[in-house]
């Protein structure tokens, strides 16, 4: 592992001013930067460890919004009752990103910053319309998690630009979301597919909005307005799940590789958005 000059600032304007220098890299949880650094596809040269700002380590549920700091970790978001409730999905996708001891190092802004298609915190923050709070040399401004993601490892931020907290609308009634994903393997692996699903039924179980988002199955995960447009108006019969599925299924832009083919992949996805559909409307309690 090559030499870095080590920073771990306490306030925010420290760290920005830190990463705005040539080669510097944040530290959130370190589960990822860590290891390609070991494998020399990383060598910065400065690292910026932002575990010690108080700020980016909170969780703020408000009658209109929840904010969860980027510094947060997936065993802190697991062990949060009151977030739970409101997005069981959000916690559902952060709680598969490594193992029980990474789960204690690793960040929601962490994997996001990661820029992984295949990042399982990050379909159910773009089902939830999530909006990244972003602090950098220029200021502070607001991107959807959606249009944070450009690509492979990939997004929309500068040099000195800090995802400082991912703000979610408060569920109104009736409103809930599920992740889902699949893996060759029990655990620990990265996602063939996953799909996050955010709706909302009437008192009478008709779908009166939905969100659904997909992950591992094209160059970033993507919201598909089409999926959700095929569920709204209905009870989430038969005939609305399965057109959902299908339009989740042309939204993919997958690839072939060593755990899947672009044709499994397919298929899989639109498995996943039945049943997470499912899944999320009878979290509401008002499916039929």
């Amino acid at each position: 592992m090559s030499s870095s000059r080590y920073y771990a600032p306490t306030q925010l304007n420290e760290a920005v001013q830190q990463l705005a220098q040539q080669g510097a890299r944040a530290m959130a949880g370190g589960t990822d930067l860590l290891v390609q650094m070991r494998s020399r596809l990383e060598k910065p040269a400065a690292i910026v460890d932002l575990k010690k700002i108080d700020s980016l380590r909170r969780v703020d549920i408000t009658a209109d919004s929840v904010r969860i700091g980027s510094g947060v970790t997936g065993a802190e978001l697991g062990e949060n009752t009151a977030l739970v409730a409101c997005y069981p999905g959000v916690v559902e996708g952060a709680e598969l990103i490594g193992s029980t001891q990474i789960q204690g190092r690793a960040t929601i802004g962490g994997n996001l910053c990661n820029g992984s298609p295949a990042a399982d915190s990050v379909p159910a923050l773009i089902a939830a319309n999530g909006i990244c709070e972003i602090t950098g040399a220029s200021g502070e401004r607001q991107v959807a998690v959606a249009d944070l993601l450009l690509g492979p490892g990939r997004l929309d931020l500068q040099p000195g630009d800090i995802i400082t907290a991912i703000v979610l609308p408060k569920p109104v009634a009736g409103q809930a979301d599920a992740y889902l994903r699949f893996i060759p393997r029990t655990e620990m692996d990265l996602a063939v597919a996953g799909v996050a699903v955010n709706l909302t039924l009437d008192e009478q179980g008709v779908c009166q909005q939905a969100r659904v988002a997909i992950g591992g199955v094209a160059p970033t995960a993507l919201l598909v307005p089409d999926a959700g447009a095929a569920l709204v108006g209905t009870r989430l019969d038969a005939t609305a799940l399965t057109a959902a599925g299908e339009a989740a299924t042309a939204a993919a832009r997958p690839i072939s590789d060593k755990r899947g083919t672009v044709e499994y992949r397919r298929k899989i996805v639109a498995v996943l958005t039945r049943r997470a559909a499912v899944i999320a409307a009878q979290r509401t309690g008002r499916a039929s």
